[in-house]
């Protein structure tokens, strides 16, 4: 793996995280805001749903984030035969050996793209996200602990539903953040088409800015950004409403505040700061909190439910007084 072109190690945070942004935005074009959005996400610590139509960027994103970072990429393409053993790992037997050897599946390493999750059976959907969850994989009672920084993106695409199995809310939590790419603006579109003329995949031309003792201590830093009491009521009454409301079926777990929190936070370090303010609490309370919810009349976790979710949030945020 090629070196990264580090700055000094006493480069401030908002030096590092600009130049990793502006790195991912020379192939991944007019999505400042998302690219924003997911860096936050490994900073906390957290994994992220992307939930789109095909074409709009996502595995581009995916590889771009892990080519810039300087991390091992793979990705798994989730299909209804998928077994757990084909993304966690296999326990085999050498014969030459007389001894079974572990085969590590492609979920040991560092950027983990699983596509189109929703394809795979619900044994093989959990198998992954344990490990999302624990940062450890256990094969034939042995537990293997898992490269750091590891970040995991799936993807699925909300508009097929036949032979698909929908994540339950239960497991959507486990997501720090659901995004939405969206199509790209006039500007944005010509450059991918003007892009798209090299032989080569555009994202081969990233090169590596950060590396892995960056992103780990990049991580410790969220640690120290400051919350001013005033703004976790703030964080808190936005949960709080969502529990009260008669407008939610399902409203935020303690589970999704203290990611609300994390998130904010991590978020507050990409602007360059170590404190928080309440924009920072505004700008990820849609991404972090839309899957975690079920609208009053919806029964699953559906993209319609998402998207009511994310309407009543904006309006919650209305209502809430913010601290001055």
């Amino acid at each position: 793996m090629t070196e990264p072109a580090t700055l000094p190690d006493t480069a401030p945070p908002r030096v590092l995280l600009d130049r990793l942004v502006d790195e991912v935005e020379t192939v991944f074009h007019g999505k400042r805001a998302v690219v924003r959005l997911a860096v936050a996400s490994l900073l906390a610590r957290g994994h992220i749903l992307f939930e789109d139509v095909p074409g709009v960027g996502k595995t581009t994103l995916a590889h771009a984030l892990a080519q810039a970072l300087g991390l091992t990429f793979r990705r798994v393409q989730f299909t209804s035969d998928l077994l757990p053993s084909d993304v966690l790992g296999v326990s085999v037997f050498n014969p030459a050996a007389n001894t079974f050897e572990v085969r590590e599946g492609p979920v040991f390493t560092q950027v983990l793209l699983a596509d189109e999750i929703n394809r795979a059976p619900p044994r093989t959907q959990s198998g992954l996200l344990q490990a999302m969850q624990e940062g450890t994989v256990t094969i034939d009672d042995r537990t293997f602990t898992l490269p750091r920084p590891f970040l995991v993106l799936a993807t699925q695409n909300p508009l097929e539903h036949y032979g698909t199995y929908p994540l339950p809310e239960s497991q959507l939590d486990r997501f720090l953040m659901r995004l939405t790419i969206g199509y790209p603006g006039a500007e944005a579109e010509r450059r991918i088409l003007l892009d798209s003329r090299a032989v080569d995949p555009a994202v081969t031309r990233i090169r590596p800015v950060l590396g892995p003792d960056d992103v780990l201590r990049l991580q410790a830093e969220v640690e120290n950004v400051q919350a001013d009491p005033a703004l976790v009521d703030y964080l808190m009454e936005i949960v709080r409403r969502t529990r009260e409301s008669s407008a939610f079926r399902l409203g935020v777990s303690p589970r999704g505040s203290v990611a609300l929190f994390r998130a904010a936070r991590a978020y507050a370090l990409t602007g360059g700061r170590d404190y928080l303010v309440p924009d920072d609490v505004r700008d990820v309370v849609v991404p972090c909190l839309a899957h975690r919810l079920l609208p009053a009349g919806m029964g699953a976790a559906t993209l319609d439910a998402h998207e009511q979710s994310a309407a009543l949030l904006e309006s919650l945020l209305a209502e809430v007084e913010v601290p001055v």
